[in-house]
């Protein structure tokens, strides 16, 4: 079978690229089709691959003005030849989708979410700082895509989302329904050294993340919080920060295992579409402190994994860290929950999936939708 793989975009590293990285190793000889690809912001590994990209590749600034290009990424996609193809696997949380399969192919979808900035705007806009004029027109031309978004969607034989929260998303804005799979979670040796006194946040340090509630909130309590990661957020939280919360930079991923294993407890106060670091942290035997919302409802289980805030503010995330200081779990009961998002099981959940719909669409009479 002649298989092709889609992807938004390679020129940042995060869960959306480590999903993708599972679904070439299903078909590991599979080009994989993309708008931009930046190889020094990617993994070595990348370079190894057959990766081709659009006619965005060759527009000025592109490293830099990528966001402002938006208005061009359904043409890009749009102009991939996939005629070749039986199989298009499209990894995607905003353009991937909305390739043309030929009439013939098979087209599954993985969806992150339906894009963010397209469909909750008014959030986009106030978390991004955009105003002016740029802030005025923008929600103008989201119109456009978010139509497009919409058509493009029909051209999906079968979507996957992430989490039930993206399910939903994907039940409201395109009227389709999802099959649920969770995205992999590395699954390093399982040591369970004795928890430090410290507690650990961190990630990609952008908007959306809401770090700055865990800034706050151990502010307020006076506990050691180390934050790792870096992004454009870092200077503005570090600037609000008191001594006893730490800021690491990049760590590779041995510093993040072990920054894992030691701590008393993830924070993850951010509302995301799934999140992988608190899996990360489980994996680790240790229990997390999640926003009770998104994808965390789907991989924290209150009172054996973790516990929940319910009030996205700096006080009601105080109260549950100050609370969870009486918590007991075990962390060999944490870390089995975590095996149940490993890389085996999703890359069976997706073989299965796969011939699941290869199956539907070839017993289908000439004529007959996919859908």
């Amino acid at each position: 079978m002649r298989v092709a793989i889609i992807h938004d975009y390679l020129n940042q590293y995060g869960g959306a690229e480590r999903v993708l990285e599972a679904i070439h190793a299903l078909y590991p000889t599979a080009p994989v089709y993309t708008s931009i690809y930046d190889p020094a912001a990617m993994p070595a590994t990348y370079r190894t691959w057959d990766i081709r990209t659009s006619f965005m590749q060759q527009l000025p600034g592109w490293r830099t003005h990528f966001r402002r290009y938006f208005l061009l990424y359904p043409s890009a996609f749009e102009s991939f030849d996939l005629s070749a193809y039986d199989l298009i696997i499209s990894s995607s949380s905003a353009y991937a989708k909305g390739i043309i399969p030929p009439p013939h192919a098979c087209h599954i979808c993985y969806c992150h979410t339906p894009m963010r900035f397209a469909w909750r705007t008014h959030d986009y806009v106030e978390r991004e700082s955009i105003g002016g004029m740029q802030g005025a027109v923008l929600p103008l031309l989201l119109t456009y895509v978010r139509l497009w978004d919409v058509v493009s969607s029909g051209r999906v034989d079968q979507f996957i989302a992430n989490s039930h929260e993206v399910a939903g998303r994907i039940r409201r804005f395109y009227q389709r329904e999802a099959q649920i799979i969770p995205p992999p979670v590395d699954l390093p040796p399982y040591t369970a050294p004795p928890a430090q006194d410290y507690y650990l946040a961190g990630g990609r340090l952008i908007p959306y993340k809401r770090l700055e509630l865990a800034v706050q909130a151990f502010n307020q309590l006076g506990l050691p919080l180390k934050i790792f990661g870096d992004g454009r957020d870092r200077a503005t939280l570090q600037a609000q920060a008191r001594p006893n919360i730490e800021f690491l930079g990049w760590v590779d991923e041995a510093q993040r295992q072990a920054l894992f294993a030691g701590c008393r407890a993830f924070v993850f106060p951010g509302m995301e579409d799934f999140g992988i670091t608190p899996l990360e942290a489980m994996a680790a035997g240790r229990p997390v402190i999640a926003f009770a919302g998104g994808g965390a409802l789907d991989t924290v289980i209150e009172g054996v994994t973790g516990r929940f805030f319910r009030q996205h503010t700096a006080a009601a995330l105080a109260t549950a860290v100050g609370a969870s200081r009486c918590d007991q779990y075990d962390p060999a009961q944490i870390r089995r929950h975590a095996e149940g998002f490993g890389p085996t099981v999703f890359a069976a959940r997706m073989r299965t999936s796969i011939e699941q719909t290869l199956a539907r669409g070839q017993s289908l009479a000439p004529g007959q939708s996919r859908q």
